[in-house]
């Protein structure tokens, strides 16, 4: 663990970078301080008419990336803001977009309640 669950609101027409998922997940390691082969990335495209805000938004030109983090527990309330930099950070620099278009939603721990190959994840 950690899993991040990366979701990019793109142009009709366009597609994710084939290197997307690995930039990330190697980016995302560092910042975790994960060890090889333990923060994993799935990234998904959503065609821009499949996504809406309220009252006629976004904004032309404006692309959300929405992240989902799944780690086994949470950090302190101080480290999450300084992870949240973080990531918003590289998740916009890899991604070329905004970081106000990055929007990061930590998940409940997951420790007791996530398996990974049959083993629950304890700490």
């Amino acid at each position: 663990m950690p899993l991040l669950d990366v979701e990019f609101v793109i142009r009709s027409g366009k597609s994710l970078s084939s290197q997307l998922a690995t930039e990330l997940a190697n980016r995302a390691g560092e910042i975790f301080g994960s060890s090889p082969g333990t923060t994993w990335v799935k990234v998904r495209a959503i065609a821009q008419e499949n996504y809406a805000e309220n009252e006629g938004g976004p904004p032309e030109g404006v692309y959300p990336v929405f992240v989902s983090v799944l780690k086994a527990k949470l950090p302190s309330p101080d480290a999450m803001h300084t992870e949240v930099a973080k990531l918003t950070e590289v998740i916009a620099q890899v991604c070329g977009r905004p970081e106000e278009s990055v929007h990061i939603i930590y998940l409940p721990e997951g420790a007791g309640r996530v398996a990974f190959g049959g083993q629950i994840v304890l700490a």
